[in-house]
């Protein structure tokens, strides 16, 4: 998983924080925004309006700043931003936002002749830009959700635009069927820390053969946040129950954890 197991996700996902700074760039290109929610509250400022109206206006967001344009300059938008965007709260660049430890993980895998893989709820237009930099993972070994994406001839040029429609969401039960469709085997270890990444656990572990699963349970409110049951982002309730029962290895984020950001 990516948001809260490889970087932080806290105060809400950071791709969301894309799109809500590409509403605003986009702003003076459509004057109907200021008039229409969650546009008119987000622009107003107003985060917990826009956080009150939930996954629809979200995902109203997400598609106003990630659609009508090429695959290639959204990479480069999303680039832009990383470069220049700092996180509200620490005011670190947001690829400073991993976890320390979890890198150090991947790294010791590929060094013991493991493939490494991100299944995340999140884009995965948005996660391939940095992946690679960010956790030596590279963009073809990154699944995420995703949006339909067509074909054109623009000026002779074989471009590829993106679409305001949804292809796969890569959350939840879709976590299996991500995996099975785009990577085509089942892991030997899945680490996660959200309800979310409980059927990608469930799946890797009832696999034959030793299995690993982990949860990072945020529990550290001095050097990052504290959160489980209750959490508007990353809830862990259901997961967090079910990992004594299954034997997953749960991490203590502020007990087990010597350093958590680079």
């Amino acid at each position: 998983d990516n948001d809260g197991c490889l970087w932080a996700e806290q105060p809400v996902y950071f791709q969301l924080l894309f799109a809500a700074d590409e509403v605003r760039r986009l702003a003076p290109q459509h004057p109907e925004w200021q008039q229409t929610e969650p546009f008119r509250s987000l622009l107003a400022g107003d985060m917990k309006a826009v956080a009150s109206q939930g996954e629809k206006a979200a995902a109203q967001l997400v598609a106003a700043s990630h659609a009508n344009m090429t695959t290639d300059e959204f990479d480069r938008r999303v680039r832009a931003w990383l470069e220049s965007a700092r996180h509200p709260t620490t005011g670190r660049p947001y690829t400073q936002m991993i976890y320390q430890p979890m890198r150090e993980l991947l790294d010791y895998l590929r060094a013991h002749g493991y493939r490494t893989f991100i299944v995340s709820g999140g884009g995965v237009d948005f996660m391939r830009v940095f992946a690679a930099e960010a956790y030596g993972i590279p963009t073809d070994q990154v699944v995420g959700s995703s949006g339909k994406v067509s074909f054109e001839m623009r000026d002779g040029v074989p471009t590829l635009v993106k679409l305001p429609e949804i292809n796969f969401i890569d959350d939840k039960e879709g976590k299996p069927v991500g995996i099975h469709q785009y990577i085509g085997r089942r892991p030997v270890m899945a680490f996660g820390n959200s309800d979310g990444d409980l059927q990608m656990l469930q799946y890797t572990t009832a696999g034959t053969g030793p299995r690993f699963g982990m949860i990072v349970h945020h529990t550290d409110a001095r050097r990052e946040w504290a959160y489980d049951r209750d959490s508007h982002v990353g809830r862990l309730d259901k997961a967090l129950d079910e990992a004594a029962r299954r034997g997953w290895t749960v991490v203590n984020m502020s007990r087990d954890w010597e350093r958590v950001f680079p």
